[in-house]
């Protein structure tokens, strides 16, 4: 069963890794040709509010209460009833988007006031940013289709469209930077707009990829929007069970982005800047985050879902404990590097045309803050699984909303000493409260009971981390990394190089140490 899930999850991973390179590339294109200002800060803040929603609703909580209820009832049911219930919940959700949407467009004055009112105190950024959600705010329906879609493959165990299509919005908002922009220049519009038709472009593209995918199967829902449709879906049982737990879902994520509107609201009282800094750092903070938490929650929500409607508690235990060795072994590097290597990290992604020094030093702060708590984030991915599986929501969400105010508290101590990077420290620092808890949980309920070898284990990771942690502290000083802004191939390959030492130097350490890695995967 481990090796069918690692290969799973390695497919989501690598796809997942196209995914975040295009990412990368599509930040670098909007940093070179827009740079850090009040401007970018208000598209940044206009794309936070479908993205808010659409983490609210469609990847947080429809998702988390969706996915376990469509894998109870295929396990138990089959799958024509599965089907059904699909086209019920999918019609359901059709209607709750289309009026989210009329509301949206015509409150966005006040979602943005709710988000960022600091940006009135630059210019025209605040209504630019009106505009722009106005815009952009429809892409949380596309996006919320598309958690639905995901949702039924992934369960299906068809994990590779779902994981491949946000390389289709990165590609429409690199189109848009490049070859948009300068036209909408061209003609007396502010450029920065064209990436917002990017975006709409690309939730477009990713829900007509995820419906031909659905369609081949055989799965495409059947959505219908008359009345009685409706109320067959509020009365089906199915569709009952996912809003009954989507209630304490909806609180629990509510949490997190509560968490990121107050700290969105504080940054844009900051400098100019504040909020790109933060959304450049955030997103190669999401690369690792995304290859590893995401690719392997995953997986393995759907499996764990089906291993307690089947009462397999010591397969349930042993997928928990499989997962947590593997964020351990690749998470931890992956925070020494943003701790220590971040400023070269960012020099080589960003540091080009209107990014300047003062953004790389700014954002390399902020990245620095993520690294401080990555473990956390990682980890969350793969333990609120364990608890969402069991069809148990609301542990989460009280750990949720503690951390919360303890994040916040954090802030107060924070931002007055480190300005913007003190916002991703207190999350970081909140995510590692939130794992270590959730852990303690599964263990006291004894859902999750730690397979031997952990003491050995954590040492050999510990000692390679050190290790690696050395090596990239001297080459983050021992090469000029702002000096070879001219010379980008020269700067692109000694990073190449550096990264594929750090590798070698990881791995090799603890097999060194005397960890058989193929045999942890088959575990």
């Amino acid at each position: 069963m481990h090796v069918s899930l690692f290969k799973a999850a390695s497919t989501v991973s690598l796809l997942t890794l196209a995914s975040r390179i295009t990412g990368l590339v599509r930040e670098l294109v909007i940093a070179a040709t827009f740079g850090a200002s009040a401007l970018t800060d208000a598209f940044n803040v206009a794309f936070r509010i479908p993205n808010l929603f659409r983490r609210l609703f469609a990847e947080g909580a429809f998702s988390q209460a969706f996915v376990p209820v469509l894998a109870t009832a295929r396990a138990q049911e089959g799958e024509d009833a599965t089907r059904k219930m699909v086209d019920r919940v999918a019609s359901l959700l059709f209607a709750v988007l289309l009026l989210t949407c009329v509301l949206g467009v015509s409150g966005a004055p006040i979602l943005v006031w709710a988000l960022a009112s600091g940006l009135q105190q630059s210019g025209d950024s605040f209504e630019a940013a009106v505009l722009m959600t106005r815009w952009m705010f429809p892409y949380i329906a596309f996006m919320s289709l598309v958690a639905l879609a995901a949702g039924v493959l992934n369960t299906w165990r068809h994990f590779a469209i779902p994981a491949l299509t946000p390389v289709l919005l990165n590609l429409s908002l690199i189109g848009a930077a490049w070859l948009l922009a300068p036209w909408f220049g061209q003609l007396g519009w502010q450029p920065i707009y064209a990436l917002a038709a990017g975006v709409m472009a690309g939730g477009m593209l990713q829900l007509l990829l995820q419906a031909l995918a659905l369609k081949r199967l055989g799965l495409l829902p059947n959505i219908r929007l008359g009345w009685g449709a409706l109320q067959a879906a509020l009365s089906d049982p199915h569709t009952k069970n996912i809003l009954r737990l989507m209630v304490p879902a909806l609180l629990g994520v509510s949490v997190a982005q509560i968490s990121l509107l107050i700290n969105t609201q504080i940054a844009s009282y900051l400098v100019a800047g504040s909020v790109s800094w933060l959304s450049y750092a955030d997103r190669l903070m999401e690369f690792p985050t995304a290859m590893l938490g995401v690719a392997l929650g995953v997986v393995l929500m759907p499996q764990l879902a089906t291993a307690k409607a089947s009462n397999d508690m010591q397969q349930y235990s042993a997928m928990l404990d499989w997962g947590l060795r593997l964020v351990v072994l690749l998470s931890l590097p992956c925070a020494i590097a943003l701790l220590v290597f971040a400023h070269p990290l960012v020099a080589v992604l960003y540091h080009y045309g209107a990014f300047t020094e003062h953004d790389v030093r700014q954002t390399a702060l902020a990245l620095m803050g993520w690294g401080a708590g990555l473990l956390g984030v990682v980890a969350v991915k793969v333990l609120a699984p364990g608890f969402y599986a069991s069809q148990d929501i609301r542990t989460p969400v009280k750990i949720a909303v503690i951390v919360l105010v303890l994040t916040q508290l954090m802030n107060l101590a924070f931002v007055p000493l480190f300005q913007h990077a003190g916002l991703s420290l207190s999350i970081g620092l909140g995510a590692m409260i939130n794992a270590l808890w959730l852990l303690l949980g599964l263990r006291q309920r004894g859902s999750y009971i730690p397979a031997p070898g952990w003491t050995r284990f954590l040492a050999q990771v510990l000692v390679a981390s050190a290790l690696l942690g050395v090596f990239l502290w001297w080459t983050a000083h021992a090469v000029p990394w702002l000096d070879l802004r001219n010379q980008p191939l020269l700067r692109v390959g000694y990073l190449l190089a550096v990264l594929a030492g750090a590798a070698l130097i990881y791995f090799g350490s603890v097999t060194a140490a005397g960890m058989k890695l193929a045999q942890l995967v088959r575990r």
